[in-house]
């Protein structure tokens, strides 16, 4: 008996005259944390007691012999499923089962006779290039099997399709990956041929592990024979399209800034271009001293004014040419804290003070116009440059408003430089090193050493008025990751403004999926200069162009450009470093007493794939524009691009009719994949497993599948383990359900089984006219490339209203009645309608999934593939009812699901068979139709078995009770059932014990055995 010595809130708290200490040590000092000792003391007393229990159980099952599962005689009178469509997947050794079936019965190439035959529309997703430099990743995965589920799709809907693979074969990438291989001393003497030989070889045997690849990912088409750009023909019918734009007028020879990379020692097009963050370049603000002024700077004479440029290339200084102004711009003189004047904007006078450290005093303002005239004093060599008038690039935004401008060197510099004829000077070689004509600077690399030096020589001259490091976006070579620079150099161009109004109405014309993808080409092509399409490369296609070589001037026509077709068609753009040029050249120039040289400038690799709509489409037979382009959002800046300008500049019109765009894979969180990251996603890995199967396991094809189609593929997506995880854990999920169909239509023939629609009990007739609506808005998903819709529909079904409602409500029929009793065969017929049509649904996305299904289901009089089925059916049925009212049914369903569960929590049964419901419906209508399905006789409309228990009846007055569940149209009460369980088919039944020998089971199973003796 505890007695206290004081109250709760006094220090001394004393147990039959002892202080109590707990478990930590402490003293106990109050009465509230004494009792709350005492209830902990007994709950661990409690748990030890139960584990010393627990043990001794588990002591006395080792000991104990093992007891013989009893199984009831009525097991084998149970219609239980049966299949050989597995419920695990074993993917890495079925999936390459499948896809020999596939090869062995010809599915794809006899669907493709079959729709010629039968005169079906044609369908051609034409294939995007990827490059032949090494193995594929997540980006590759997604977008062959989008491509793929299209096309099956397709394939499905009686369309004639066939898929031609692509690969592009030159350039850069690719002979990187060749020189790579080699030691120093075998790259400097590497002949040509030599190297175009091992770049070919590297070349297709890249395009043969590809193909693998693709082909294990499920993907169908004509990988037998796919395109390569560095086929004969397809060189030949890529100079063929360079022929039709010079005919055209749009290809030109000219001396001009382009982007140029001295890491692989070529020009770049602006689509071989990356812009990395972070890059720092060494900004200066240059004072340049006027020496010639004019009117609005004449006051200033004596004491002498200097013209502020601000640049961040350094480098680029020994081949200034002028100062640009902007001519609707204010400028000011300002007086520096120093005494000295200099020309800035007049917007920019303040945070140039800032900048500076230094109060800019405004002396005078005038406009750029009034400035245009003035000359100056070049800051390194000993010459006079002009201030001009340059364009509306020329703002207030950074900088001091007057440009220092050097037409070798940038494309506003240029262009400014034409206008005013400047000089478009570049001493820098393809090395990115100074020439010779920078003097000093010769053989310093302009973005290194180059731009210190420089930078030290103003300093020295007393010009340099501040340097500070700027970060910004700067273009970088996206196959070497280095740097580049503008450099002005003899070549060869598309003048797009020859065609870019035409090129804009045929953006127009084309439809963009989604329609953002218009307004991203749209501005492209708009803002865009002409295109550089020359290549300082081996490993390409050649130019067919020849110079005189006396005067340098260049021999290009028709008769020459025809004439190297022919050659290249027949032997290969090889030719061109094996032949003559006698040979090579038409005849008629062998005796004009001129001696030619051949060009050894190749294609940009975007002109070779932007050419496949000829060399690949139209070469053929196909017919152009083609229906689709589908490939990552950045090659509207690529592919689509380089495709539409030579489509539009040789035929006036776009390659395609539809352009569908995809975003980049993306680790789960949200970052781009990367080697140093260590969160690179391989889809081999994905299929096969990698070396520790526990951490990655062997999904095989159909779950990378069911991901890509899972996913928002408009924009960037995610995968990692956890989406892997969950993308499985859905495949098993169709595939239990899917299993299921197939396994309670084991003894089911259509032809003679089948309940006519009009005779099915009311839950069927609902069931088969949702399966109809579901497969149509699936349908309805696939004509507008919302895979995602697809899946979520086909998911939503399979869960949900499939395996979750009507399959665990049809159990008791398929698997208790009698194997011809309407109620399993009216049953049957809906599983027939939803198995034949869920196959198709799926076949375009987890396509060996479908196929191992319908392998399983098909009868020797079927056709042999799922493929081979078509499209879905109709299932000919309408509800009876307005399908709100089955709404209602369902929700019903749901609150007797959560009464149902409440007993359960509490004990009162285990299974639902345990329960008796009675219902309250307050809605009219609703309790209308309840009360005809409970009166039905059909033994699937009772409620009992809609609810999936043993007794279910309506009540007109309101229930009440310890286990209820409401609604805002029901209240449901739980009771255990009336009755016995029947040992055969688990309901609770009064009459379990009235048939004499069979006394465990109830009458309705007694009749079911009766009639199948």
């Amino acid at each position: 008996m505890a007695s206290a010595s004081a109250t709760d809130q006094e220090e001394v708290f004393l147990v039959d005259g002892k202080q109590v200490i707990d478990d930590d040590g402490n003293v106990i000092k109050t009465k509230s944390a004494y009792k709350k000792f005492v209830k902990l003391q007994k709950i661990k007393e409690k748990k030890a007691g139960n584990q010393a229990a627990q043990q001794q159980q588990k002591a006395a099952n080792k000991q104990a012999p093992k007891k013989k599962k009893e199984v009831s005689i009525y097991t084998k009178t149970v219609l239980l499923p049966e299949t050989s469509f597995d419920l695990r997947a074993n993917a890495p050794k079925r999936e390459p089962e499948i896809q020999a079936l596939w090869k062995e019965k010809g599915t794809y190439r006899k669907l493709i006779e079959k729709a010629d035959a039968t005169g079906a529309e044609r369908f051609t997703l034409h294939d995007g290039p990827p490059y032949a430099n090494g193995s594929l990743h997540m980006g590759h995965a997604l977008n062959k099997v989008l491509k793929d589920i299209i096309n099956k799709y397709k394939m499905q809907r009686g369309k004639k399709v066939e898929f031609i693979p692509g690969w592009d074969t030159h350039g850069l990438p690719i002979e990187l990956k060749v020189l790579q291989s080699l030691s120093q001393e075998k790259k400097r003497s590497l002949k040509p041929m030599e190297l175009r030989k091992m770049a070919r070889e590297f070349a297709l045997e890249t395009v043969e592990a590809q193909k693998a690849s693709f082909e294990r990912y499920g993907v169908w088409g004509s990988f037998d024979e796919p395109y390569v750009t560095l086929a004969p023909e397809y060189e030949a019918a890529q100079v063929k399209v360079f022929g039709q734009m010079v005919a055209g007028g749009h290809i030109y020879r000219g001396r001009k800034p382009v982007y140029w990379s001295p890491s692989s020692q070529t020009a770049l097009a602006e689509a071989e271009l990356e812009y990395p963050e972070g890059h720092t370049s060494p900004s200066i603000y240059v004072g340049m001293k006027a020496t010639k002024l004019t009117p609005c700077l004449e006051e200033f004479a004596d004491q002498g004014v200097s013209l502020a440029i601000w640049t961040t290339t350094p480098w680029t200084i020994p081949a200034n040419r002028a100062i640009s102004v902007n001519p609707a711009l204010s400028y000011s003189v300002v007086k520096r804290g120093t005494g000295d004047l200099v020309v800035v904007a007049t917007d920019l006078v303040a945070e140039l003070e800032s900048k500076f450290g230094d109060k800019l005093e405004v002396l005078k303002s005038f406009t750029g116009e009034d400035l245009s005239g003035t000359m100056y004093q070049h800051p390194l060599v000993a010459r006079e440059n002009p201030v001009v008038i340059g364009g509306d690039y020329i703002t207030t935004e950074a900088g001091t408003g007057l440009v220092h401008t050097a037409p070798g060197h940038g494309m506003d510099d240029y262009i400014t430089g034409m206008k005013n004829d400047l000089d478009v000077f570049a001493p820098v070689d393809d090395k990115g090193c100074f020439t010779s004509e920078a003097g000093e600077f010769e053989g310093l690399e302009v973005l290194g050493e180059g731009n210190v030096a420089v930078r030290k020589r103003l300093e020295e001259g007393g010009v340099l008025i501040l340097y500070e490091p700027y970060v910004h976006k700067y273009p970088y070579d996206w196959r070497t990751k280095k740097p580049c620079l503008m450099r002005a150099t003899s070549q060869w161009f598309c003048s797009v403004d020859g065609f870019r109004d035409q090129a804009l109405d045929a953006i127009s014309s084309v439809q963009w999926i989604p329609a953002v993808g218009e307004n991203r080409i749209r501005g492209m092509v708009e803002g865009r200069s002409d295109w550089c399409i020359s290549r300082q490369r081996t490993w390409g296609v050649p130019i067919p162009v020849f110079y005189d070589e006396k005067t340098g001037d260049e021999v290009l026509d028709q008769e020459v450009i025809n004439h190297v077709a022919g050659i290249f068609a027949e032997k290969g753009s090889n030719a061109w470093w094996e032949m003559s040029v006698e040979e090579l050249m038409p005849a008629k120039y062998a005796d004009d007493g001129k001696t030619y040289v051949k060009g050894m400038d190749t294609m940009d690799v975007w002109f070779d794939s932007g050419s496949s709509w000829a060399s690949v489409m139209q070469q053929r037979g196909l017919p152009v524009p083609v229906d689709l382009y589908l490939e990552g959002s950045d090659q509207s800046r690529g592919w689509f691009q380089s495709s539409l300008l030579t489509s539009v500049a040789a035929t006036g019109k776009p390659p395609y009719k539809t352009v569908l765009t995809h975003g980049f894979v993306l680790d789960e969180k949200g970052y781009k994949m990367s080697k140093s990251l260590g969160n690179v996603v391989d889809p081999a890995v994905i299929i096969n497993g990698g070396p520790n199967l526990k951490q990655e396991p062997a999904y095989g094809a159909d779950t990378l599948r069911l991901w890509a189609s899972s996913v928002n593929y408009n924009a960037d997506v995610l995968i990692g383990n956890a989406v892997l995880g969950q993308a499985s854990n859905n495949y098993r999920k169709i595939r239990g359900t899917l299993r299921f169909l197939i396994g309670n239509l084991f003894d089911f023939d259509e032809k003679t089984h089948a309940v006519p629609t009009e005779k099915l009990p009311a839950l069927d007739r609902y069931m088969l006219a949702r399966s109809e609506e579901v497969f149509k808005t699936m349908t309805d998903a696939y004509e507008a490339y919302n895979f995602s819709k697809v899946f979520s529909e086909l998911q939503t079904f399979c869960v949900k209203e499939m395996s979750t409602f009507y399959l665990d409500i049809a159990k008791d029929r398929l698997y208790i009645s009698a194997a011809d009793d309407e109620r399993r065969r009216s049953c049957q017929t809906v599983l027939h309608y939803v198995a034949h049509n869920m196959v198709r649904v799926m076949a375009p996305i987890v396509s060996h999934m479908a196929e191992d299904a319908w392998q399983a289901m098909r009868k020797d009089t079927d056709v042999e593939s799922v493929f081979e089925m078509g499209w879905v059916s109709a299932a000919d049925v309408t509800p009876a009812e307005d399908p709100a009212l089955w709404a209602q049914i369902l929700e019903v369903c749901d609150v007797v699901n959560m009464a149902l569960e409440q007993a359960r929590t509490a004990n009162l049964i285990g299974s639902s068979l345990e329960a008796k419901i009675t219902l309250h419906v307050t809605d009219a209508a609703l309790k209308a139709k309840l009360e005809s399905m409970a009166a039905t006789d059909n033994g699937v409309d009772d409620l009992k078995y809609l609810f999936i228990t043993s007794q279910a009846v309506i009540s007109d007055t309101p229930v009440s009770g310890e286990y209820t569940s409401s609604s805002e149209t029901a209240t449901v009460l739980v009771e255990r059932a009336d009755g016995e369980k029947c040992e055969r088919c688990w309901n609770y039944c009064t009459s379990v014990g009235s048939i004499a020998e069979h006394p465990t089971i109830c009458d309705r199973c007694g009749g079911v055995l009766a009639r199948s003796a």
